[in-house]
């Protein structure tokens, strides 16, 4: 790997590289591009994944390798504290709740004493918290040039940094919101950097299709509302009624909401036609004609006193765009996207293009700087696809003309692990699967004291499980079930380590979603790791029905050519928790039938690494006790 990286680097080009769990991929190619003297650029998925490879992976390397290699950390705007966001909270938030007070002090105090401003370098600020929208800017509300506090800027202090570095960590968050929107500082440096590599790379296609289209929600409206209220009060009060036009644009995104009527959290409404799902297209048209209306008033208000302070200027800017999104959602999709609707505390309006390969092909690989600089672009993840051509990662894309490695897991998945797949479990869309998963939890996670990761497919059945599962184990078991939702993940994570320890309980872990990626539990504290279903894509999801429509025009197979490598590369993902490290020793349940009785079963477990196959209940019991004693021995021989 670390040599096809170094040829591309070398010779220009696109490269793709799936490197199996504990290759090294991260060295793979950190190697040859630092070795290399280029300008690189570093992609990953995650803000986490991002610290990690700058302030462990990188110092580690160029400190062994004795370079003298400049290297920079760059986020979103989200990340970095906005000092004059910061006094507009402290001034402006009427009536504050005294949590937000109290968090609010302490980030002032701890301004004083931070050169980056990144808030994750602030200990226990929680992600989620309601104060961090106040104390960071969005591409919509920073003043730029005209900000008080621009010479102090955090994030112009990350972009000049970057700019002046051998090496720039972002995320791919950070890079399409870039290609999008051209903001984030990442035009200046794109044309700088010869090599670009992105790690994790299997999450490009489902990033950039969220900054590459439309999108219009009520909480942005809502968020414009309230800085409007708080800057027209505090520098223009008596000029404009504030309140009056606040309150009509308020009850406009109210009332588009009504429009929806009842909708379960999280719910998609396909939009191919005047309106989403089944909404009444009269309704729909009238409260988004009303909504368009509001905006443009607050327009009109807010031109009257855009001289007064950029505070005004940008808020202007911000209704203009409102405005032309709202005119936007009420004419036709555009050939090549799909709308639609998600319906959750908030509305969002959205309309994307079904992949990246057009903008990947057009504004990556095609345009004239590429070929005259001969620029190397190379994507690599431990799961892209379950055929020779990575097609599942390759064509949506569009690289389906760059070279293709695969570098197999070192591992001897055969000593080091086992996969049971129960045959006595009822269909997945039976009711009593759920119970039956959780059943079964209960009586193989005790035999190891907890050690348990469940992931689940749905929220639905993440919650069936890890009820059922407080029911089945008895209180002699002496075993927690964590579910997801309950704390953040970072302390989750904690948490289910602990378990492992001697002297705590141990515990079950119940997840979905995120948990599936991106978790790394090492050692014995992870050791039986169960799926309740094959992950195949939502058919009713708008996007993914879109996909599939234009594989059906294009004559090919939805089912094969879309919704079996999406299962097999999510089923890989899954998998790829139990087995870390080269000592690690495991047990993989897959709790769904149609793995043995439909033909497609085969194909997916061909997609996993080669474990010993278990055909029995007592087979598996039997291992995972195994487990248990090789762990005794190993103490007891310390």
């Amino acid at each position: 790997m670390a040599l096809a990286v170094a040829r591309t680097i070398e010779q220009g080009g696109a490269l793709v590289v799936e490197a199996g769990t504990g290759v090294g991929k991260t060295f793979s190619y950190l190697v040859p591009a630092l070795l290399s003297g280029e300008r690189i650029l570093l992609s990953t998925a995650t803000k986490t994944l991002q610290d990690q490879l700058y302030a462990r992976d990188l110092p580690r390397l160029i400190t062994v390798l004795g370079l003298p290699v400049r290297t920079a950390l760059l986020k979103g705007r989200s990340s970095y504290l906005c000092l004059h966001r910061m006094e507009l909270a402290r001034h402006g938030v009427s009536a504050p709740e005294p949590m937000i007070l109290r968090a609010l002090a302490r980030i002032e105090i701890w301004a004083q004493q931070t050169r980056t401003g990144d808030l994750a370098e602030l200990p226990g600020l929680d992600e989620r918290s309601p104060v961090i929208p106040l104390v960071t800017s969005t591409r919509e509300n920073c003043l730029g040039s005209q900000c008080p506090k621009f010479r102090e800027c955090h994030v112009n202090l990350a972009r000049r940094e970057a700019l002046a570095a051998d090496v720039v960590v972002i995320n791919h968050h950070l890079f399409f919101a870039d290609l999008a929107v051209r903001e984030s500082g990442m035009a200046e440096l794109l044309p700088t950097v010869r090599t670009v590599i992105f790690d994790e790379a299997h999450q490009l296609n489902e990033t950039g299709v969220q900054f590459l289209g439309r999108q219009l929600s009520t909480g942005q409206l809502l968020d414009f509302a309230r800085d409007m209220l708080a800057c027209g009060l505090q520098q223009a009060r008596g000029l404009v009624d504030w309140s009056q036009r606040v309150s009509v644009l308020e009850r406009a995104a109210r009332d588009l909401r009504l429009c929806v009527g009842r909708a379960y959290p999280g719910t998609k409404l396909g939009w191919t036609g005047a309106a989403p799902g089944e909404i009444e297209p009269q309704s729909w048209r009238d409260a988004l004609s009303t909504l368009h209306q509001a905006c443009l008033e607050a327009t009109a208000a807010l031109s009257t006193v855009s001289e007064i302070s950029p505070d005004f200027v940008r808020l202007q800017e911000r209704a203009e765009a409102l405005t032309a999104l709202t005119d936007f959602f009420t004419r036709d999709c555009e050939v090549g996207s799909v709308r639609w609707l998600d319906v959750g505390g908030q509305l969002r309006l959205v309309e994307s293009p079904l992949d990246i390969a057009a903008a990947v092909q057009n504004r990556l690989l095609s345009p004239p700087e590429t070929a005259e600089t001969g620029k190397s672009w190379i994507f690599t993840s431990a799961t892209l696809g379950d055929d020779a051509a990575l097609s599942w990662f390759t064509e949506p894309c569009g690289l389906t003309q760059a070279e293709i490695l695969q570098v197999d897991s070192p591992f001897d998945y055969p000593q080091q692990a086992a996969l049971y797949v129960p045959a006595n479990l009822p269909k997945p869309a039976d009711p009593a699967h759920s119970q039956q998963v959780a059943a079964l939890v209960a009586r193989m996670a005790p035999l190891l004291g907890g050690r348990t990761l469940v992931l689940t497919t749905t929220l639905r059945a993440l919650r069936a499980i890890s009820e059922a599962l407080q029911a089945h184990l008895p209180p002699e078991a002496g075993l927690q079930v964590l579910a997801q939702g309950q704390l953040p993940k970072r302390e989750l994570m904690t948490r289910f380590r602990q378990g492992a320890e001697a002297g705590q309980s141990g515990c079950i872990l119940v997840a979905s979603a995120s948990f599936w990626e991106g978790v790394d539990i090492p050692g014995e504290a992870l050791q039986l790791v169960v799926i309740d279903k094959l992950p195949f894509p939502p058919p009713n999801d708008p996007l993914v029905q879109a996909r599939a429509k234009r594989l059906e025009e294009a004559r090919r197979s939805p089912f094969n050519d879309y919704f079996v490598p999406e299962a097999a590369v999510a089923l890989k993902q899954g998998a790829g928790r139990l087995i870390r490290r080269e000592t690690d020793r495991g047990l993989l349940v897959l709790c769904d039938t149609r793995l043995q009785s439909m033909g497609y079963g085969r194909r997916l477990l061909a997609a996993l690494p080669p474990m010993r196959r278990l055909k029995t209940e007592e087979e598996a019991q039997e291992f995972l006790a195994s487990l248990t004693r090789a762990s005794t021995t190993d103490l007891s021989s310390t």
